[in-house]
């Protein structure tokens, strides 16, 4: 009769470690080199008080354990002057985080690439308000392609398929 006990407690004891192991493995999947973990401050959104599309990026960075603090301004031309962000790679609102500035409606995959990797930039863009990016409806058909910015001058950081 000991023997059954003794089963049937390493056995008990080994499925309540899996257990334990698998919770915490899915619940940290994907975050382990975002957000909350790397300790970014809060991040700031430069917006228009009646932007919807705004709004939903903010969330969306919310969603993924961002601290967010939404400005409102009524003119963002001052913010965007600041950072150096040329016309034509404008948006409908400017994200601070760290060091770097994010224009528009960065797919956070994007803004996680840029801030696992660190490069020497001072910031990213997606001009325009492209469908089927956080914050703005619809599915996106083709690809984005996201700028590198450097002292106002921009390159090509990467396309998103």
């Amino acid at each position: 009769m000991s023997k059954k006990i003794i089963i049937i407690f390493i056995i008990t004891l080994i499925a309540i470690i899996v257990t334990v192991v698998s919770v915490s493995y899915f619940n940290n999947k994907g975050h382990d080199n975002f957000s909350a973990e790397k300790n970014y401050g809060i991040i700031k959104v430069y917006k228009s008080p009646t932007c919807g599309c705004c709004n939903g990026y903010v969330s969306a960075l919310k969603n993924s354990s961002f601290k967010v603090e939404a400005i409102n301004l009524e003119d963002l031309n001052s913010i965007k002057n600041h950072y150096n962000i040329p016309s034509n790679m404008q948006s409908c609102h400017t994200t601070i985080i760290g060091k770097y500035f994010i224009e528009g409606h960065v797919p956070l995959e994007v803004v996680q690439k840029l801030l696992n990797e660190q490069p020497d930039i001072d910031g990213i863009a997606l001009p325009g308000m492209p469908t089927g990016t956080p914050g703005m409806p619809g599915h996106r058909d083709s690809p984005l392609i996201i700028y590198q910015l450097k002292s106002g001058e921009y390159s090509e950081y990467m396309i998103l398929k």
